[in-house]
């Protein structure tokens, strides 16, 4: 699951609120070991994600570099080529990343 989390800071163009929170859900059911929780655990579950998004948010907004921005579609490309080498058989559609 947590694979699925990606890098946020210091890209161009900057994070957005929905991808704060998707990388918050993946954290959250890593942590919590629940892909959907139960009726009983939903409310919890959602104030963790809720205060996960939160706290990535203010962390990613006081983060400072003197490096340049990267680029997503950059980053993307040599994720698949990392992908590539590391899963030889797999084809390029089978591979999300």
């Amino acid at each position: 699951m947590c694979r699925n989390i990606k890098i946020l800071f210091n890209f161009d163009p900057p994070v957005t609120e929905e991808e704060i929170r998707a990388a918050s859900l993946q954290f959250v059911r890593k942590i919590s070991g629940f892909n959907k929780p139960s009726q009983v655990n939903e409310s919890a579950f959602l104030l963790a994600i809720n205060e996960v998004t939160a706290a990535s948010r203010r962390l990613l907004r006081s983060l400072q570099t003197t490096a340049p921005a990267k680029n997503r579609e950059e980053q993307a490309r040599a994720a698949r080529a990392r992908a590539a080498v590391r899963f030889p058989d797999r084809k390029a559609d089978d591979a999300r990343i």
